[in-house]
């Protein structure tokens, strides 16, 4: 099955190619290292040739993507230092913004949450860990995009496109230990009594419990 769905035609192309390919790698849906084409990507996506070219040169030149050869796109892998340098910005930018939008949330919200968690528990129990990565992804941004201010959003999502890929090395390992749901069910708690520190640090312990896991991994690489 392929990461990548057939999109609607309503705007540019190359910016449906570029959103596509960005929550792609922002969920997971690519693996480190994974090597992509411009005709594959096309072909997925049911597009020409340009706007696939388009898109990735986007992500390229925001460093989401490495072409080490003129024929060659990479995801990239990150290394123990990168990581380090990401979680440090994750913590920062994540925590904020999970922070000032503890105010925003009403009960809709927090039961669109509640649903996203259960399918993500539900993905996990079957070993689905594509699907939770992706349920993941929804769930911190249904957070930080609360927060009203979308400039930090953006800085939020400039991180994820560097670590998403390397989130699939927490499993199956996180599926055991289920500190990321801990970690989830602490911030449903703090928006219920809408305590904006313990929203904070629920996220906050959530980046350092991944960073942990994903060092250990990257360094018997």
């Amino acid at each position: 099955m392929s990461a990548l769905a057939p999109i609607d035609r309503d705007k540019s192309l190359g910016a449906h190619v570029y959103d596509r390919l960005k929550r792609a790698l922002m969920s997971g849906a690519f693996q480190p290292g994974q090597k992509l084409t411009v005709r594959s990507v096309a072909e997925d996506l049911q597009v020409s040739v340009t706007p696939a070219r388009e898109g990735l040169n986007r992500l390229i030149d925001q460093g989401a993507l490495e072409m080490p050869s003129a024929k060659t796109i990479l995801v990239p892998v990150l290394t123990v230092a990168a990581l380090k340098e990401v979680a440090t910005i994750r913590r920062s930018l994540e925590g904020t913004a999970a922070e000032l939008a503890t105010a925003n949330f009403g009960p809709n919200d927090i039961a669109n949450l509640l649903s996203l968690q259960a399918e993500l528990e539900s993905a996990m129990n079957s070993g689905d860990y594509r699907r939770v990565l992706d349920r993941n992804e929804a769930f911190h941004f249904g957070v930080y995009e609360k927060c009203g201010m979308p400039r930090l959003v953006g800085l939020i999502e400039a991180q994820w496109l560097r670590v998403g890929p390397s989130l699939n090395m927490l499993y199956p390992e996180f599926a055991v230990s289920r500190r990321g749901v801990s970690n989830h069910m602490r911030v449903l708690e703090g928006l219920q009594k809408r305590d904006a520190q313990v929203v904070r640090a629920a996220f906050e312990h959530d980046i350092d419990d991944g960073y942990a896991t994903l060092s250990g991994a990257l360094g018997k690489t």
